[in-house]
């Protein structure tokens, strides 16, 4: 199963970027995501294909009825194979997944930057998600990461802090393994 939604970054120009994100439940992996200034039925559509180029795509796609995801977008998903499960309308709750993940870009990444053009968020967000799939311990992964990572024994030298995602967050690790 696959999760998918929008939310908006405004800029430092007060404009209003829109992010779109795809969600594998499985490990709680972000797929690509986009931004866009305009997001349209066609280019959501495309984002659905460009999130599996080379696999095959879940069975479910869990979304909420917004007009972005108009009868473009249901065509592509459904010509994909996805069956599509719709939340009821303002019922964030119902995709709890990907609606938790939006809420921790935001406390753990955006709400500390101001953020300037499109080039700048890709930046920061493209951080982000490396430090979320590498490095960030998850309770439903028994705090492990979403790819895993080998336990360091004291053997293996100091610990050291090693800043990530601009300084925002740390990882520490022992001085042996510092490169990864």
């Amino acid at each position: 199963m696959v999760a998918v939604d929008f939310f908006t970054v405004p800029t430092a120009t007060f404009g209003v970027l829109y992010v779109f994100l795809v969600l594998a439940h499985e490990r709680r992996k972000i797929l690509p995501f986009n931004i866009t200034e305009a997001p349209s039925t066609l280019w959501t559509a495309q984002q659905m294909v460009e999130a599996f180029p080379d696999t095959t795509p879940p069975r479910y796609l869990l979304r909420d009825g917004d007009g972005i995801s108009g009868a473009d977008f249901v065509r592509r998903a459904e010509g994909m194979g996805l069956k599509q499960k719709l939340i009821s309308p303002q019922s964030p709750w119902q995709n709890p997944t990907v609606e938790r993940l939006i809420g921790a870009l935001r406390r753990e990444c955006l709400d500390c930057r101001i953020v300037l053009n499109e080039e700048h968020l890709r930046r920061i967000l493209t951080d982000y998600v490396n430090y979320y799939h590498c490095h960030r311990t998850h309770r439903c992964l028994d705090q492990d990461c979403q790819e895993p990572r080998a336990v360091e024994s004291p053997e293996q030298g100091k610990v050291i802090e090693l800043p990530l995602v601009g300084g925002l967050h740390h990882r520490y690790a022992r001085q042996a393994a510092a490169c990864a």
